[in-house]
């Protein structure tokens, strides 16, 4: 009898479809995981198990009786916790009041019981005795502590409910190899006394280190399940990428000019926070894709080389040339570009006019204190005009555009002079297919025309179908170069996956 099942569910945030048939079945006294691709509707499938995403269509079984999960706390009430990819915890609270927060202990029904709450939450922390690591404490505020302890406590809170059925999205992406393995032997322990477990990993080591049945969802649908004892890597991966037409390299050929070309822009060893020792070469003409899974260095990278995240060791050449790039104003200077998906934080200057939003560089590149809008708009319009931007005037607010349109200013800012390395940061993030094709149509016209482009996407297939090289990332390092016939999806999510 399974424990938790849910069949047919579905979830669409307007035009944007996140799960189109989501099914899963797991079993008391099971760990059963759940994989797929970036956007595969993996995370919104449990998020619909918890209560905090209702479905569209579909149904949700408890014990083989029919059930409805109103909210957080209905999941509660039914027995279900989870553990949320995104920390949910209170960063001025102590560890021992975030390992109580879904279930304070109250005395008088007001008044939080200080010695009960420190002694529940005790239980759950020496669950993890031993490699917690310095500076981890009872009394020491979440905020204090880094992001491995942090997901620990992530992990010690959804434990702390005792629920029957547990949710685990991604919990070991931040941990140490003794913290996953102290992890796994409290799951084994739990597995023992008929707890039911989902858990999501892109790891392949853990998948086969702590799972029994393994589920993959693939663009928002549940394509099949086995058991791990009678499935492997490679099997799994095929169910991830789908047809055998996703083995096949793309139809665009690799830029013919770039495998003799000087290198325009040459790193060596480039380290920060969140990228370690990582190298390549990039020449004229040439798109180079960054890839991987979500949050493995590769916006890091891009940021560094715009001056916009520090270096703390490495080599960044320029025509042969060492150069520092020490801030974003020093990179434009030195032919930077840089366009990132998220436009709120990094791109749209929120409630002004159209014109001011494409102009920004320009001014700082020709060194302007003073410009006569007839002539910005002389300047600005081609650029708009190139990504088939549609706005009713220079002079609208940026904030009357949609999000497609928006980007497109953002990036059209950039073509008004022409920068010699364009580097792409997910920049398609929210916008809709027309504006991509627009998109890319362009990026490949600058290609042709000498840029040199970094493009870096969470979507496969634009990886794949406008990339020359792609770099796969693990871990804040690139772990394998993919050219030529080797641009398929399979080996793309191979070399993701083998590398995890």
């Amino acid at each position: 009898m399974s424990k938790l099942k849910l069949g047919g569910v579905s979830k669409a945030y307007g035009a944007t479809v996140a799960l189109r048939r989501g099914d899963l079945e797991v079993a008391a006294g099971e760990v059963h995981v759940l994989i797929g691709s970036n956007g595969s509707g993996k995370s919104t499938l449990c998020k619909i198990a918890a209560g905090t995403v209702r479905p569209d269509s579909g149904e949700i079984l408890l014990d083989d009786k029919p059930v409805v999960v109103s909210g957080p706390r209905g999941a509660k009430a039914l027995g279900i916790g989870i553990f949320y990819q995104e920390l949910s915890l209170a960063a001025h609270r102590t560890v021992e009041e975030n390992i109580c927060l879904p279930d304070l202990p109250l005395k008088a029904g007001l008044f939080i019981d200080r010695s009960e709450l420190t002694a529940r939450a005790a239980r759950y922390i020496a669950l993890f005795d031993g490699v917690t690591g310095e500076g981890f404490a009872a009394e020491t505020p979440v905020g204090e502590l880094r992001p491995d302890q942090r997901q620990l406590v992530e992990i010690m809170k959804a434990l702390a409910t005792e629920a029957p059925i547990l949710i685990f999205d991604e919990p070991t992406s931040a941990l140490d190899s003794a913290q996953v393995e102290r992890f796994f032997d409290i799951l084994r322990n739990l597995k023992a006394i008929g707890r039911a477990m989902v858990f999501i990993s892109h790891r392949m080591d853990e998948i086969f280190a702590i799972g029994d049945r393994v589920t993959v969802i693939r663009e928002g649908e549940t394509v099949g399940t086995s058991r791990i004892s009678e499935t492997d890597q490679s099997a799994i991966i095929h169910l991830m990428v789908g047809s055998r037409e996703d083995l096949a390299p793309p139809a665009v050929a690799p830029a013919a000019s770039t495998t003799a070309a000087p290198s325009l822009l040459s790193v060596r060893g480039l380290s920060g926070q969140g990228f370690a020792e990582v190298s390549f070469d990039i020449a004229r003409g040439e798109i180079l894709g960054f890839g991987g899974l979500h949050g493995q260095g590769q916006s890091a990278v891009l940021r560094a080389l715009f001056g916009a995240r520090q270096v703390s060791s490495g080599e960044i050449r320029l025509n042969g040339e060492s150069r520092k790039v020490s801030s974003p104003r020093e990179a434009i200077r030195q032919g930077f570009a840089y366009v990132s998906g998220d436009r709120g934080r990094d791109g749209v200057i929120q409630g002004r006019p159209i014109l001011e939003n494409v102009t920004p560089i320009h001014y700082l590149r020709k060194g302007l204190l003073l410009a006569r809008p007839a002539a910005l708009a002389t300047k600005a319009t081609p650029a708009l005009e190139a990504l088939r931007t549609k706005y009713a005037g220079l002079s609208a607010p940026i904030n009357s555009l949609s999000g497609g349109n928006q980007q497109k200013v953002v990036i059209a800012r950039w073509l008004i002079n022409r920068p010699d390395i364009l580097l792409l940061d997910d920049p398609t993030k929210g916008i809709d297919l027309a504006a991509k094709s627009d998109l890319f149509t362009l990026v490949r016209k600058l290609a042709d025309e000498g840029v040199a482009i970094v493009l870096y996407s969470s979507e496969d297939a634009e990886l794949l179908n406008n990339s020359d090289r792609i770099l796969v990332f693990n871990g804040g390092s690139v772990t394998r170069e993919l050219k030529g016939a080797e641009r398929t999806r399979y080996n793309l999510y191979h070399a993701a996956y083998e590398a995890a």
